[in-house]
């Protein structure tokens, strides 16, 4: 039906509007493509939110199982990218809501460091800044981390925030003040 040109896999240059519209009509093709291009930002969201790479591999996969289910009450009101960070933030917050101790978010720790480290001493800094900025997100409340993760760390806009977490983008942007007041004040001993 399809013909495969150059090197890229079926699909791969199709929006994802085109790919959801598929796989809502059954193609698992259309839907691998879509698994293969969202899963990284989404495996990153959820280990900023759990702290844990086995709970937030669990919650990503969970996210695309209930994704693949509702695809025909997909609307495309809202980019699929937006969808599914919609669903992943359920998820973590449910996975969140049962376990109940306190979120250490080590996932940032990884995603901190910059250059290579040059020297033990360099690399001690910049794990002792690494350690203090997961204590500090872990200090702001769900909401605000949300919003922190997926401005800062995700790159999504207002819009997009406010309809992943179902509030106005006015709520958003207070969220994001609150959460970089707090940061701010938190990391100021590292500056």
């Amino acid at each position: 039906m399809f013909e495969r040109t150059g090197s890229s896999p079926l699909g791969c240059d199709l929006p994802d509007g085109l790919l959801a519209l598929r796989a809502a009509e059954g193609d698992e093709d259309s839907f691998a493509v879509l698994v293969r291009r969202h899963s990284r930002p989404l495996l990153i969201l959820a280990c900023c939110m759990l702290g844990n790479a086995q709970d937030a591999e669990e919650a990503v996969q969970d996210a695309f199982v209930s994704a693949w289910r509702r695809l025909p009450e997909y609307r495309h009101a809202a980019e699929f990218r937006t969808w599914m960070y919609r669903i992943t933030v359920n998820r973590c917050l449910n996975t969140r809501r049962r376990r109940r101790p306190p979120l250490p978010l080590d996932a940032v720790a990884g995603t901190a460091t910059g250059d290579e480290r040059n020297s033990p001493a360099r690399a001690a800094e910049q794990d002792a800044v690494a350690a203090a900025m997961v204590c500090a997100l872990g200090e702001l409340d769900a909401e605000q981390r949300v919003c922190w993760i997926l401005r800062e760390l995700q790159g999504l806009s207002y819009k997009e925030i406010a309809h992943v977490t179902h509030t106005s983008e006015q709520t958003v942007r207070g969220r994001l003040f609150r959460a970089r007041r707090s940061l701010k004040e938190e990391m100021a001993p590292w500056r």
